[in-house]
C-alpha cells in the first residue's frame, strides 16, 4: 500500500469512519500527517485539581491491604471513601514521599484501578499533566465510593526496591493509598487494616485496636501520621524495651527486630544494652521527647531491599543478616539507627520551613538539607560513639574516610555544597558517573557534617569548652516536651539559635561553606583540626579503618585514582592518575607488570614501586580493546587516618565521650 498524505481533517474523518481498519493500517504503513496542519494534541477537558485546604474531610476512610500473596509479590488495596454528596472529585496517589525529599511515588506500579459506587462501575480520567491525579464523577445518591487497586512490588531492587519476601513485607502506606485532594493530610481521617499471612507479627508506631485472626485492624488516625506510620511484618520478629529509663506510662522506645531466618533475630544482653545506652544519650543530648513511643523498625535481610528512612515515631532500617550474629562485621554500619533516631528531632517534630507542605501532592523545596540530614548525620556519629555502638576507633575512622574523601573532591570547582541540596529533585539519588565531580546526595548528608564538626569545635575553643552545639540541639529541638505538632525552621532562625548559644557571625560563617565554589573552595576540614587531630594517610589500614572500609583491599582512591569492583575499574576520581590516562568507566583490569591482575597483585605493585623507579604498568580491556597504560606513581598505597596534634585541646575526643547527665 503506497504511503499517504492526508491533511488533519481528512484524518479525524477516517477515524470517525473507519476507525477499525485504519488502525490496523497504522500497523502497517505510517500515516503521514502536514505538520503545519495538524494539532500537536486533541485537548481533553479534565477539572482541576483542587488545591489544599486546612478543612476536615467528611467521613472516614476505611483501608484495607492484603499483603498475603507473597509469591506473587502484590499488595491488594481497598478503599471505602466517604462523599459528600454528587459532583466531580479528584484521588491522588502520594507523589512527594517524607524523607525522600523529591517526586518519589511509585506510582508506575499501581494497577488494576477499580472504582465503583453503589455496585456501578465509575469510570476515572487520569489527570494529563499530572499523572498522580484521577478524575471521577460521583452520581446523585451515592454517599461512598469502592476503590480497589494492586501495588505491584518487584522481584528485586534494580529498578524499585523490594518489599516483599518469603519471610517479610515492608508496607509503606504512600506507596499503596489514594486519597481525595482538596485537603490537608491531617484533616483526612483514615481506619487501616491489614490481612497479614498466617502467623505472622509486625511491628509500627500505630496502635492495634484488634485482631481477628491474620486481620489487625489499626487506630484510626490521620492520613499524615498513617503515613508517618509504616509496618514491618514477618514471619520472625522480636520485640525489645530498649528504653532504660521510661516507666510504663511514659513514651517507650522498642527495637522490633524480624529477620529472614529466626537465628538473625539473636540480639545479645550487651548488644541492646548498647542501644538502651544511645536512647539514654539522645536523652541527654535533646532533654525532651516528641513523641508517645517511637519504634525501631529493623530487618536484618539480604532479601529486603535495604533502607534507612526516618519518621517521627518510628523509623524503617535493615542490616545484614548477621548483623547481631557476626557483630564485628557490623561495625561500620552501626550509626544506621541513631540517625534515624534523631531524625525524630530534627527532621520531624523541627523540619525545616520549606518541607512543611499541606498534602503529599504539593512540592517539597530542599533548601536546608544541609540541616536536616547534615546535622542529623553529625548527631548521629556523635550518639553512635557515645553509646559505645561506635568504639572510639571506629568512629575517628569513619570521620578520617569522610574527611579524605571531600579534601580530594574536584567537585566543589563548579557545584557549592548548597546546590547538592537539590540533587533528589534533579533524579532520586542518581550517583551518575564520576561521583567525585558531579557531587550530590552523600555530600549534603557528609560534607554538612563537617560544616557542624566545624561549628561544634569552634562554639567550644572560643567558650573553653563552657558551651557546645550540644547547647543549640537542646534549645533548638529539645522544647515543648511532649509536643508532636511539627514546626517549621528556617535560615535565619538556625542563626538565631547559634548566636544564643555563642555570638558569632554565623550567618557568614554557614554561607562561606555552604556557597564555596571554584578553583580555590576548600573541603571543610577546620573543625578537625580545631579539635585537635589532623588528616593524614597511611599505606596499612587498621583494624577499625578495616571495619569502617570494608571495600579497603579494593581501595585505590588516594593512590591510583579508582576502586576495583571485582576486575572493572569504578568510581574513577576526577583529576585523579587514572582520570589523567585517559580511563574511564567500564574498563577491565586485566594484568599488572605482566602479571594476571587483583586488587592483592595490584596493592603488591604499588607498594613496591614506593620511593623507587619502579615501572608500574597496567593492562586493561574495555569491549575487544587492550590497553597498556603506564603510572609514574610512587608514593605507594594511601588510607586516610586522623592523627593527634600534641599539644592542642583534644575537643574531638570531648564530643565522642557520653554524656554523665
Amino acid at each position: 500500500m503506497p504511503r499517504t498524505r492526508l491533511t488533519a481533517a481528512a484524518c479525524l474523518a477516517a477515524l470517525m469512519t473507519a476507525a477499525p481498519a485504519l488502525a490496523q493500517d497504522f500497523q502497517s504503513t505510517p500515516v503521514v500527517v502536514e505538520a503545519r496542519d495538524a494539532a500537536l494534541a486533541l485537548p481533553r477537558p479534565q477539572p482541576a485539581i483542587p488545591a489544599p485546604a486546612d478543612r476536615p474531610y467528611p467521613g472516614v476512610i476505611q483501608y484495607r491491604a492484603d499483603i498475603t500473596d507473597l509469591d506473587r509479590r502484590i499488595i491488594r488495596v481497598s478503599q471505602t471513601i466517604p462523599v459528600a454528596g454528587p459532583g466531580p472529585l479528584t484521588l491522588l496517589y502520594p507523589k512527594y514521599l517524607p524523607g525522600n525529599h523529591a517526586a518519589t511515588g511509585p506510582i508506575q506500579l499501581l494497577a488494576g484501578l477499580t472504582v465503583t459506587a453503589n455496585g456501578q462501575r465509575l469510570e476515572w480520567l487520569r489527570d494529563t499533566l499530572d499523572p498522580y491525579a484521577f478524575h471521577l464523577d460521583v452520581p446523585a445518591g451515592v454517599t461512598a465510593i469502592e476503590v480497589a487497586f494492586e501495588q505491584l512490588t518487584q522481584p528485586d531492587s534494580s529498578n524499585w526496591r523490594v518489599l516483599m519476601t518469603p519471610a517479610m513485607v515492608n508496607l509503606q502506606w504512600e506507596k499503596a493509598i489514594l486519597y481525595p485532594a482538596g485537603y490537608y493530610s491531617r484533616q483526612i481521617q483514615v481506619a487501616p487494616s491489614i490481612r497479614l499471612p498466617a502467623g505472622w507479627s509486625y511491628g509500627t508506631a500505630l496502635k492495634t485496636e484488634g485482631r481477628d485472626g491474620d486481620v489487625a485492624r489499626l487506630e484510626t488516625t490521620d492520613l499524615y501520621t498513617l503515613i508517618d506510620s509504616p509496618v514491618f511484618a514477618g514471619a520472625h520478629y522480636r520485640r525489645v524495651d530498649i528504653d532504660p529509663n521510661g516507666a510504663p506510662s511514659e513514651s517507650r522506645v522498642h527495637l522490633n527486630l524480624l529477620a529472614d531466618e529466626e537465628k538473625g533475630l539473636a540480639a545479645t544482653e550487651e548488644q541492646l544494652k548498647l542501644y538502651e545506652n544511645m536512647v539514654q544519650q539522645a536523652d541527654r543530648l535533646f532533654g525532651a521527647r516528641h513523641f508517645d513511643n517511637y519504634e525501631f523498625l529493623f530487618a536484618l535481610t539480604d532479601q529486603m531491599g535495604g533502607i534507612g528512612l526516618e519518621h517521627h515515631r518510628s523509623s524503617e532500617n535493615t542490616g545484614a543478616p548477621g548483623f547481631f550474629t557476626d557483630w564485628a562485621k557490623s561495625a561500620g554500619d552501626r550509626a544506621l539507627l541513631p540517625h534515624e533516631y534523631t531524625h525524630s528531632w530534627n527532621g520531624k517534630f523541627m523540619r525545616p520551613a520549606d518541607e512543611l507542605t499541606a498534602n503529599h501532592n504539593v512540592p517539597t523545596q530542599n533548601t536546608l538539607l544541609w540541616v536536616y540530614e547534615g546535622q542529623t548525620e553529625y548527631w548521629g556519629d556523635v550518639l553512635a560513639a557515645r553509646s559505645g555502638l561506635h568504639s572510639k576507633g571506629v568512629a575517628l575512622a569513619t570521620l578520617a574516610s569522610i574527611a579524605a574523601f571531600y579534601d580530594n573532591q574536584p567537585g566543589r570547582q563548579w557545584r557549592a555544597l548548597q546546590d547538592t541540596n537539590n540533587h533528589n529533585l534533579l533524579g532520586y539519588r542518581v550517583p551518575g558517573q564520576y561521583p567525585s565531580w558531579m557531587r550530590g546526595t552523600g555530600d549534603y548528608y557528609r560534607e554538612s557534617l563537617l560544616v557542624w564538626l566545624d561549628a561544634d569545635t569552634l562554639i567550644r575553643a572560643e567558650t573553653d569548652g563552657r558551651k557546645s552545639l550540644d547547647d543549640f540541639a537542646r534549645a533548638f529541638f529539645g522544647h515543648s516536651a511532649g509536643s508532636w505538632t511539627p514546626q517549621g525552621y528556617t535560615f535565619d532562625q538556625v542563626v538565631a539559635a547559634l548566636n544564643a548559644v555563642h555570638p558569632h557571625d554565623w550567618a557568614g560563617f554557614l554561607r562561606d561553606r555552604l556557597d564555596a565554589v571554584g578553583p580555590d573552595a576548600r573541603a571543610p576540614l577546620a573543625g578537625i583540626e580545631r579539635g585537635g587531630w589532623r588528616l593524614t594517610y597511611t599505606d596499612t589500614p587498621n583494624a577499625d579503618e578495616k571495619a569502617v572500609n570494608g571495600g579497603w583491599a579494593n581501595d585505590f582512591q588516594y593512590s591510583l585514582g579508582f576502586s576495583l569492583s571485582g576486575d572493572k575499574l569504578a568510581n574513577i576520581r576526577w583529576g585523579g592518575p587514572a582520570f589523567e590516562q585517559g580511563i574511564g568507566a567500564g574498563w577491565s583490569l586485566v594484568a599488572v607488570n605482566g602479571k594476571a591482575g587483583s586488587a592483592e597483585v595490584l596493592r603488591d605493585a604499588v607498594t613496591a614501586a614506593k620511593g623507587t623507579d619502579a615501572p608500574l604498568e597496567l593492562l586493561i580491556k574495555s569491549g575487544d580493546r587492550f590497553r597498556t597504560v603506564a603510572f609514574d606513581y610512587h608514593d605507594g598505597l594511601r588510607y586516610p587516618r586522623l592523627e593527634r596534634i600534641e599539644g592542642t585541646p583534644d575537643w574531638l575526643s570531648d564530643i565522642l565521650a557520653p554524656r554523665r547527665r
